[in-house]
């Protein structure tokens, strides 16, 4: 990722200080396990662990040469450590050092991630039960439906987010997984205790049962629930950007002094962190197709999936992990216009009240078949009349309406509180 959308912390994970790191902590570790089974000498993790240095240059050095970065690796730590560097990495194979350490920077990734969420998570509760009853029209098709509240459409993006947090804790579980196996998986040269206690220093679980790789259909799991995660703050931010429409003016993102929206036009006031944050979404979500590929590898391994992760992992973690933020921040200071959602929900003259209409006079005996008719032919003469008739008058001149329905029960079909009645029982479900 450009640095533009990149936040220091994840960038640090991905960087090749952090992969090297990991990599000497994975073979100094099972250095000592080897030692404990009597495979290497006493002492050689610990002096490894005290002479070991890396230097990136010289490793990128070397590689030019041998064509392989763990070999480049393991000579540019060999001249730091001496002669014990020689049963360092004893019966290893690169995929133990290369998959286990993803695996690492995988969780440290995805702990970043999870707070990005919770961070989100905590915005939506603040500002939903801050809209609670702040009531708005409900759209469906785009077009209005029935009354709701704002804080309810927060509420539900809220329920989205815990969902995404729950899955992402999920994947966490799937890819902290340590693998030290040896060639094809069988562990012939190098002890299953070695994995065993590798995994155990590291955080990690020991793999079951590996090939030469870890099993891709754990990397699968995790890249998916970060594109779902992607998708659910997409969705998120759409709304957002729906809703600061010109013709809509319900809500809209935070406009700071002396910000300027188009070079051309100084009037606009434009949603471009939302936008910003779709854009971002479908570069997360493009990382989870090549993660699912990378299931299917030629017998005990090949390296088609390394190639792949070496960009999915760093772009789609940097990314979301860019994305959250700025999706919680624009929650935190989103303007939001009582007033206007008022406005919006009576431009049609009473309309967003059709159904409950049409449920009253099916309870007054009229058939549900006439009934929609009834009041569809009504909401048709307001509809074209753009909102400048009303619904409630029309319907209380309308000979059949009339009959069964009285003035006062039609004005009380109008009454937002039917549609908020049970908002106190929907938010105690979703926050407790």
């Amino acid at each position: 990722m450009i640095p533009r959308y990149t936040r220091p912390d994840m960038a640090k994970i991905w960087e090749p200080e952090n992969r090297f790191n990991i990599w000497l902590d994975i073979e100094i570790y099972a250095a000592e396990a080897m030692e404990k089974l009597g495979v290497i000498p006493k002492g050689v993790a610990a002096k490894t662990r005290k002479l070991a240095k890396f230097d990136v240059a010289r490793i990128d050095e070397i590689e030019k040469e041998v064509k392989h970065d763990v070999i480049a690796f393991l000579t540019n730590v060999a001249e730091y450590v001496g002669p014990e560097a020689r049963f360092i990495h004893q019966g290893m194979t690169s995929s133990d050092v290369v998959d286990t350490c993803f695996s690492v920077q995988c969780t440290q990734a995805i702990d970043i991630i999870i707070k990005d969420v919770d961070r989100l998570l905590a915005a939506l509760k603040k500002r939903a039960i801050e809209h609670k009853n702040t009531i708005c029209v409900g759209r469906s098709h785009g077009i209005h439906a029935e009354p709701t509240t704002f804080g309810l459409k927060l509420a539900g993006h809220y329920a989205a987010f815990k969902r995404c947090k729950q899955r992402l804790k999920d994947a966490r579980k799937e890819v902290a997984v340590c693998m030290i196996s040896g060639p094809v998986g069988t562990h012939a040269s190098v002890d299953p205790a070695v994995q065993e206690h590798v995994a155990k220093k590291m955080g990690l679980v020991a793999e079951s049962v590996s090939t030469q790789v870890i099993p891709r259909d754990r990397y699968a799991a995790y890249f998916a629930a970060l594109g779902v995660t992607a998708s659910c703050m997409e969705n998120l931010a759409t709304e957002v950007r729906h809703l600061q429409r010109t013709e809509v003016r319900e809500a809209a993102e935070y406009f700071s002094k002396g910000q300027k929206g188009s070079s051309a036009m100084p009037h606009k006031k434009n949603p471009i962190l939302t936008e910003n944050i779709c854009g971002l979404a479908r570069v997360v979500r493009m990382a989870v197709v090549p993660a699912m590929e990378n299931v299917a590898l030629w017998h005990e391994r090949d390296i088609s999936h390394s190639s792949v992760e070496r960009v999915i992992g760093p772009d789609a973690t940097i990314a979301l992990d860019f994305a959250l933020n700025r999706m919680a921040g624009v929650i935190e200071q989103l303007l939001v216009y009582p007033e206007r959602m008022k406005k919006n929900l009576n431009s049609l003259g009473g309309l967003v009240y059709s159904q409950r209409v049409l449920l009253a006079l099916t309870q007054a005996g009229v058939s549900r078949e006439d009934a929609y008719r009834i009041v569809q032919k009504n909401a048709m003469d307001v509809w074209d009349s753009d909102g400048e008739k009303s619904f409630a008058a029309l319907l209380k001149k309308d000979k059949i309406v009339s009959k069964k329905l009285k003035p006062k029960q039609i004005d009380a079909i109008f009454d937002n509180a039917f549609y908020t009645k049970h908002v106190d029982k929907v938010f105690k479900g979703v926050f407790g």
